[in-house]
């Protein structure tokens, strides 16, 4: 799974609203299919906040990745949680529209964010998913 999340995510470190975070030491969930990784799901609860830092459903259209997202519902909800909430770019459509259909709400948008993000991750490219330049970072909430 880490070479995964290397190649996926140019390493284990994700930045979310100026915050780094080091995926390596993230709580987590994965899913496997006849012992091969389809995906997985990592978090961090801090105070009654749970935050998704990373999903990949790497067989989309199969249940994946809600399978995993409720299962840190369930975690998020053991442990007193009020929201659980993440953060996508302004070129992920599909995750977009994904994360409002499964129930997450747009709480926010943090117009420029990635350019600071950069500061910290250079590593971050100039363009996303269908050549968007990445530069938004929308926040979403789901209400436990």
């Amino acid at each position: 799974m880490n070479q995964h999340i290397s190649e996926e995510w140019a390493g284990p470190v994700v930045i979310t609203k100026g915050t780094v975070h080091d995926t390596s030491y993230s709580e987590g969930f994965i899913s496997l299919t006849n012992g091969e990784l389809t995906g997985y799901i990592l978090y961090e609860i801090c105070r009654n906040q749970c935050e998704i830092l990373v999903l990949q459903s790497i067989l989309e259209n199969q249940g994946i990745g809600s399978a995993l997202i409720k299962a840190v519902l369930n975690k998020a909800k053991q442990a007193y949680c009020e929201t659980v909430w993440l953060i996508t770019t302004n070129d992920n459509i599909h995750a977009i529209r994904y994360y409002q259909k499964f129930g997450f709400e747009l709480a926010a948008v943090h117009i420029n964010a990635i350019e600071e993000s950069r500061k910290l991750k250079p590593t971050i490219p100039f363009f996303g998913n269908e050549k968007i330049p990445l530069k938004h970072e929308f926040e979403f909430q789901y209400k436990l």
